[in-house]
């Protein structure tokens, strides 16, 4: 919501304004369709360039994160922290019990509970990679977390792609900008011999290939580059959380302090309450004794 609200007070507020100090729509009108093959075109071109085809993909599909904001929701994280401490009650009274959710936890009953995060390839491994290798013995709460940062680590350099790819679109827009103002006056010195009217409108009609350019790299692009940052950040704090709540299991903490943990480290605006999250696990309790 917030990005529509935005891109429209961009819009009103740059046009708005040239048509409120006396500006005319006509030069704009006429050739705004030709600058946008040349800079939009020439934009996209390098954009693919630059891209790989998956690289591609998911940045127009995370595009839309301008608009529907970050995946995980407050909800969510008090979601992950009754699903964990379930976990870790499980691995502490029948690890067998816990093998049959970490083998398979698609088909899991508890997991199962929970399918938004089921649904989530990485949350899913994240959380059933590290609690077999404590199954394995592999349960340095050190090392653990070593490999936990690393692992998250490449996980949000893979998403933060398509942030770094808009924003390369963004810095190239101003200069393809004026590569379209060039090839205009290119046409006005065409045109040289025309009377002032005629050439002040090639003229007009040049200049707007720079407008365009740097208004689509500064309100438009670079601000989407931003958003999809950001979106991108506070989506990788779920993840976050989930390293948090494994590794105070490894130091064997009471399955409520490593999930206490994880809730501390959840963002403010985000943090379930302790009697909200008190609630919850009870019920989660309840619903597992059933």
């Amino acid at each position: 919501m917030t990005g529509i609200l935005g891109i429209a007070i961009v819009f009103a507020m740059v046009f708005g304004g040239y048509l409120a100090a006396g500006g005319k729509f006509g030069i704009i009108l006429g050739s705004i369709v030709y600058e946008m093959i040349i800079i939009g075109g020439a934009a996209v071109g390098a954009f693919v360039i630059a891209n790989s085809a998956s690289g591609i993909k998911q940045t127009m599909s995370d595009v839309g994160k301008v608009f529907k904001g970050p995946k995980w929701r407050a909800q969510d994280y008090e979601d992950i922290l009754v699903l964990m401490f379930q976990l870790i009650r499980i691995s502490r009274q029948n690890p067998l019990e816990l093998e049959g959710h970490i083998e398979s936890p698609h088909e899991s009953a508890l997991f199962g509970r929970f399918p938004k995060i089921q649904a989530d390839h990485e949350a899913v491994e994240l959380i059933c990679d590290t609690m077999r290798a404590a199954g394995m013995n592999y349960d340095d709460p050190h090392q653990v977390e070593e490999v936990l940062n690393k692992r998250i680590d490449t996980h949000a350099h893979h998403a933060e792609h398509s942030s770094h790819a808009l924003q390369g679109m963004a810095d190239g827009l101003p200069a393809l900008g004026i590569v379209a103002a060039v090839l205009g006056v290119i046409k006005t010195m065409g045109s040289i011999d025309q009377p002032p009217e005629v050439l002040g409108k090639l003229i007009g009609g040049a200049l707007v290939g720079t407008f365009l350019g740097v208004f689509l790299a500064y309100g438009i692009v670079g601000p989407f580059a931003t958003k999809v940052g950001d979106v991108v950040a506070e989506d990788g704090c779920f993840y976050s959380l989930i390293r948090e709540v494994m590794v105070a299991n490894l130091h064997r903490h009471p399955p409520n302090i490593c999930v206490e943990v994880g809730r501390q480290n959840t963002p403010h605006h985000l943090r379930p309450s302790f009697n909200d999250l008190d609630e919850a696990l009870r019920a989660g309790k309840q619903e597992a004794a059933a």
